[in-house]
């Protein structure tokens, strides 16, 4: 599925206009990016959580060349399934 796909997904179940719909999309992602970009997790009860996590610095392999190369530490996002949201896929 795709973005325009979900648009009409929540347009029909909603009853917004496809445009409303992609705003209000908008704002969803926007907001999860800029809580994330703080530091905070998102929890969306039955549904998951968004975590950052560290990552370590490590080492790696240049695949062309075989030289160890070091990769810097970074954060990383994660999502954890909810309950409900593990029930309905399985």
């Amino acid at each position: 599925m795709n973005k325009s796909e979900l648009i009409n997904i929540i347009a029909s179940e909603s009853g917004l206009s496809k445009a409303n719909a992609a705003r209000a999309l908008d704002a969803t992602t926007d907001a999860i990016t800029g809580v994330m970009a703080s530091g905070d997790s998102v929890q969306l009860t039955g549904f998951g959580s968004f975590i950052a996590r560290d990552r370590a610095a490590r080492a790696g392999r240049n695949p062309q060349t075989g030289a160890i190369i070091k990769i810097a530490a970074s954060k990383v996002v994660a999502f954890k399934a909810g309950k409900a949201l593990k029930g309905a896929v399985n």
